[in-house]
């Protein structure tokens, strides 16, 4: 049995939009956990709850019902929080909302000076962080000058120098061109990967989901699946009926079954669906 990273046990959050309305579920009874080192995707479109989820997993937010467990700890519970947050690390949709110095590496030393680490040792962090996400050549540039990928990366790197165990992205490649998209995704990929660092995706991009480990779908403030990419898409009905698309390779095999063509509609990739069309009698 892995051990959880972060635990949602009946989570619900309520919040009014105008003085005297009623209040509204963003986030309604909601239970999963996420386990050490994995890649997790939580789906969904606008308003579906993805991103209040998300916020409650460093605490950002505290659920109005149920808990939240992050590494042991009860979001509830305000001794915990900024051991919360100090193990998981969150970053937003609009990387110029993280970056708050002038120079490259001053940016991400922000964080760990904000935790009391030693100079010497902050020193090292910025320079393995930045190697990380392949920016270190950047460390003396003015972060507004970069594309939006790299400041997203610088952001990624500002997160990964307070050496979390878990970090949350909150859809951050919605504001890049595909090129920065691509190597945001890289990034994180590799950060999971090499480094084991828990990584929990909202995004609403099928590509980006199709690479987790385990993808959560959430709508109107449930969770409506859950299961590895291949399962998950597969049910091609259910995530159009709830507005989501899958994957252009799975959508394809899922129209030539339903023209009769017998051919397996677990596929994610191109690669797969060649392979799949070659072996047809």
């Amino acid at each position: 049995m892995k051990e959880a990273m972060i635990k949602c046990n009946d989570v619900s959050f309520k919040y009014r939009v105008h003085e005297g309305e009623e209040e509204r579920y963003a986030v309604n009874g909601v239970n999963f956990q996420v386990e050490k080192g994995e890649f997790l995707v939580v789906l969904g479109h606008n308003g579906s709850g993805k991103s209040t989820i998300a916020k409650h997993m460093n605490a950002l937010l505290l659920p109005s019902e149920g808990t939240v467990i992050v590494d042991g700890l009860d979001t509830l519970d305000p001794n915990n929080l900024w051991t919360i947050r100090s193990k998981a690390g969150m970053v937003f949709q609009n990387p110029d909302n993280q970056l708050v110095a002038t120079i490259v590496e001053e940016d991400v030393a922000f964080g760990p000076e904000n935790l009391g680490v030693p100079p010497e040792e902050i020193r090292k962090r910025v320079d393995e962080s930045l190697k990380k996400v392949g920016m270190y050549e950047y460390r003396r540039h003015a972060p507004h000058l970069l594309s939006g990928g790299q400041k997203q990366r610088i952001a990624i790197a500002g997160i990964l120098a307070m050496k979390p165990e878990c970090i949350i992205f909150d859809e951050p490649t919605a504001m890049l061109d595909p090129s920065g998209r691509k190597e945001v995704l890289r990034n994180i990929k590799e950060i999971n990967k090499n480094y084991g660092i828990t990584i929990v995706l909202i995004t609403h991009y099928m590509d980006e989901a199709a690479e987790a480990d385990r993808i959560i779908v959430m709508d109107e403030g449930k969770v409506i699946l859950e299961g590895k990419p291949r399962e998950v898409f597969s049910n091609v009905e259910k995530m159009k009926k709830i507005g989501l698309d899958v994957p252009q390779v799975t959508e394809l095999c899922y129209e030539l079954k339903n023209n009769g063509i017998d051919i397996d509609t677990n596929i994610l990739n191109v690669d797969e669906m060649v392979n799949a069309i070659c072996q047809l009698k």
